[in-house]
């Protein structure tokens, strides 16, 4: 995620310092990005500047001060611990200028809990971005009750500076919005196929060719005030009883994990792989992305502001 964000603040004329304690580790990144740069080149729409100009914007680093020299917004891509995300933010917030906007991009964590032992907690907020970082447009900006308004807006222009599509959450609850809707769909797709309702690849064709092929153009509030409030609450008073509304992982789900049937990484998981199979998923899914008008996050801007 860490060179993914590079990559688009890059992508968008930012000077970028990527920073990290192993330099083995930064040098990888690096290579990272100029791959992800050449696939979208080879199948995306045609890149403004070339590859090394891009990469050019990125200086690596493992001294953390040196990083954070004139940096404007600092974003936080470190393992969700968050142990290690408070002594990370207590650091950042000592090192870095006092105008600095800090953020985490943990995609759960509490971002109130992850600055607690932080002073500058007013310049602190989450800004969730979405795997794959330079192709998925939406980053949710976290807000906390400590965090000041300037910092929100600064964010949400940078975000749209670098072509993302931000929005705010308004409170900083677990989940915040994409995930709590993402995973409250997932809890009831895997209680269909763990009650023998459909298997795994039927729950997933009526997604796919039903409701969220629709989802782009009007979301799920606009859909429901286009067929009306009215028969909306007319089926949720008949359905909703019938809908999974436990608040434990699913029995199926857990078993799965103790039988290591842990998806891709092992083989087996709702689908069988391959090495093959998974590959092309991913191909499919990055084809899609580009194909559909994702936007790349490859515009222009002034560059007036370094990350």
């Amino acid at each position: 995620m860490g060179r993914g964000c590079a990559q688009v603040f890059a992508s968008a004329g930012f000077d970028v310092a990527l920073t990290g304690p192993r330099a083995a580790t930064l040098e990888k990144a690096i290579e990272g990005i100029r791959d992800d740069l050449g696939f979208l080149a080879a199948h995306g729409p045609e890149l403004p500047e070339g590859i090394d100009q891009t990469l050019s914007r990125i200086t690596v680093t493992t001294d953390q001060e040196e990083a954070l020299a004139g940096a404007d917004f600092v974003l936080e891509c470190a393992p969700e611990d968050m142990a290690l995300k408070q002594e990370l933010f207590s650091v950042l917030d000592r090192v870095a200028s006092p105008e600095t906007v800090l953020a985490s991009n943990t995609s759960a964590m509490s971002i109130t809990e992850i600055a607690a032992a932080s002073r500058g907690r007013h310049r602190i907020l989450g800004t969730h971005w979405w795997n794959p970082p330079h192709l998925m447009p939406l980053v949710e900006v976290v807000r906390t009750a400590d965090v000041e308004d300037w910092a929100v807006v600064f964010t949400m222009e940078l975000l749209k500076a670098a072509g993302k599509h931000p929005v705010e959450c308004k409170k900083d609850v677990p989940g915040f919005v994409a995930n709590r809707l993402q995973h409250a769909l997932w809890r009831e797709a895997i209680s269909i196929v763990e009650h023998g309702i459909a298997d795994a690849a039927t729950v997933d064709e009526c997604l796919c060719y039903g409701p969220g092929l629709r989802w782009p153009v009007p979301g799920a509030l606009e859909n429901s005030d286009l067929v009306g409030t009215d028969l909306t609450l007319a089926i949720h008073t008949y359905l909703l009883e019938h809908l999974e509304d436990s608040h434990e992982p699913s029995p199926l789900l857990l078993q799965m994990v103790e039988r290591r049937q842990l998806g891709v990484k092992t083989g087996t998981g709702f689908y069988e792989w391959t090495p093959e199979s998974a590959q092309e998923a991913h191909n499919r899914l990055m084809k899609y992305l580009l194909q559909n008008g994702i936007r790349d996050c490859m515009l222009d801007c002034d560059g007036q502001c370094s990350t």
